[in-house]
């Protein structure tokens, strides 16, 4: 009898080591991954990276960075309830603000939701193979400095391509010159408008750009939950 009782506590004692070891483990899987968002427009992929996260009871986010006091995101950051902080053209090439904001929260994943100011190499530095851009199209098409937004459809609809698309890549010390991590495209039909495109492409955005971050910031091949590139 006293064999059987001493085996029962034996393993509860095991189970509970396991158990803590695990709890361990998945937080500090999650501290070592707070992301933040750096947009300079509407912010609606900043919104949906953040409610993706929560629909799953994470929340990574911890601040939304702003070129352009202007720009809807920082609305979007108010109802989100997630930090929100405007910054200026010495503040992120000729001072550490930025980089001494992202430190000071313990930032370690940047993610460019339509952000369209080239990235300073200190902040590359700083934060090497940490750092991605959403590109809406098929990179190395229409690709480079002043192609975002309309102006990219445009030119897809203006040269009849086939298909556009988005593309998440790293970004280094060129516009939309990192190297590729996913794209999927959708078919571009005949009499088919930028605007249209336009929205194709931002179908594209909402539901691949939040998986893909997670995917990335967690350490995890993209593959188990987007499958084969579209």
């Amino acid at each position: 009898m006293f064999f059987y009782v001493f085996k029962f506590f034996f393993w509860l004692f095991f189970l509970s080591l396991q158990v803590s070891f695990f709890d361990k483990k998945q937080n500090n899987l999650l501290k070592m991954n707070n992301i933040a968002i750096f947009a300079s427009g509407s912010g609606s992929n900043a919104q949906a990276i953040v409610e993706y996260f929560r629909s799953l009871g994470e929340n990574p986010v911890k601040i939304i960075l702003s070129n352009n006091k202007n720009a809807f995101v920082i609305e979007r950051a108010k109802t989100l309830g997630v930090e929100c902080i405007i910054f200026n053209k010495d503040d992120f090439y000729h001072s550490s603000r930025v980089i001494d904001i992202l430190k000071e929260r313990n930032i370690d994943f940047i993610v460019l939701a339509g952000f369209l100011w080239l990235i300073p190499n200190s902040l590359i530095d700083a934060y090497a193979n940490k750092i991605i851009n959403i590109h809406p199209a098929l990179l190395p098409k229409y690709g480079g400095k002043g192609m975002y937004g309309m102006h990219v459809h445009e030119a897809v609809v203006q040269n009849k391509e086939a298909y556009s698309g988005i593309t998440i890549h790293f970004v280094d010390e060129k516009y939309d010159n990192g190297a590729i991590i996913f794209q999927a495209q959708c078919k571009i039909e005949e009499g088919d408008t930028a605007e249209m495109v336009a929205q194709k492409v931002h179908q594209l955005e909402y539901a691949y750009f939040p998986k893909v971050v997670r995917q990335l910031v967690l350490n995890r091949p993209i593959e188990e939950v987007l499958g084969v590139n579209q």
